[in-house]
C-alpha cells in the first residue's frame, strides 16, 4: 500500500487533511488507519451524506454524496420513540440512474445511542431486532417499508433488465423479511388472542423460520407469476 501518492488537493478540499498534510482531527488514529487501508469515511449534515474512499492504491479519492429523505437530527430525536425508516438516494447518478437504499435507525437503550442498519445488508439482523419488541404495530410498519422497497425492486427491474440478476438477490432478501414479518405478526397476534404466558416467543426459532421460509417459497411463486403477466 502507497501513502506517498495520497491525492492531497482532494483530500484537502474535503477537509480530510489539512494544509500541513495531517489529518483533520475529527478522525481518531484507528480511524486515519482504516481510511488508508481501503475503509469508507461517512460525513452527515442534515439530510447530506457524503462517503470518502482511498482506490488505485491510495492515488485516487472516490467521493459519493447522497440525500436523505429526512434530517439527521430529526431521525437521531425521533429513533428514540419508535425505529426511524429513510431512504437514501445516491446523488452522483442521473436521477433516471437513482440507486435507493433504506435505512433503520434504532435507539440502543443499554448503550445509549442510535445504531443504523441497512435494511437489505442487515436484514436478518434487523427482523430479528423489531421482532425482540413484540410490538405488533412495529412490526406492521417495518412489513411496509419493506414491501415499498420490494415495489421499488420491481420497478428497477423492469427498467434496467442488464442488472436484474442483482436486483433479484435483493428482492430476495426483502421476500424472505416479509414472509419471516409476517410470521412473527401472525404468532405475535395469536399470543395475544389467547393466553400471553403459553406463547414463547423466540426469533430464533427454527420452527417459526422454516415456515416463513415455506411461505416465502410460495409468495416468491406468485409474485413471479404476476410480474411476468406485465410484460416480462
Amino acid at each position: 500500500m502507497e501513502n506517498h501518492n495520497l491525492p492531497t488537493e482532494d483530500l484537502k478540499t474535503y477537509g480530510i487533511i489539512k494544509e500541513d498534510l495531517t489529518f483533520s482531527e475529527k478522525l481518531s488514529p484507528e480511524e486515519v488507519q482504516k481510511f488508508l487501508r481501503g475503509y469508507t469515511i461517512v460525513a452527515d449534515n442534515d439530510r447530506n451524506r457524503a462517503t470518502f474512499q482511498l482506490k488505485d492504491n491510495n492515488t485516487q479519492l472516490k467521493v459519493i454524496f447522497l440525500e436523505r429523505d429526512k434530517s439527521l437530527s430529526e431521525i437521531l430525536e425521533q429513533s428514540k420513540e419508535k425505529v426511524q425508516y429513510t431512504d437514501i438516494k445516491d446523488l452522483s447518478k442521473p436521477p433516471a440512474d437513482w440507486n435507493i437504499e433504506k435505512k433503520a435507525f434504532i435507539f440502543d437503550k443499554e448503550n445509549n445511542k442510535t445504531v443504523e442498519f441497512d435494511c437489505i445488508n442487515n436484514a436478518t439482523e434487523l427482523t430479528a431486532i423489531i421482532a425482540d419488541q413484540k410490538d405488533l404495530q412495529e412490526l406492521g410498519r417495518y412489513k411496509a417499508e419493506l414491501q415499498k422497497m420490494k415495489n421499488y425492486l420491481y420497478d428497477k427491474m423492469d427498467q434496467y433488465p442488464e442488472i436484474a440478476k442483482d436486483i433479484a438477490r435483493d428482492l430476495t432478501i426483502v421476500d424472505k423479511q416479509i414472509s419471516s414479518v409476517s410470521a412473527i405478526s401472525n404468532t405475535e397476534q395469536q399470543a395475544e388472542n389467547h393466553d400471553p404466558s403459553s406463547v414463547q416467543l423466540d426469533v430464533n426459532d427454527p420452527d417459526r423460520y422454516e415456515d416463513a421460509n415455506r411461505q416465502w417459497e410460495e409468495d416468491q411463486e406468485e409474485e413471479l407469476h404476476r410480474h411476468k403477466g406485465r410484460g416480462r
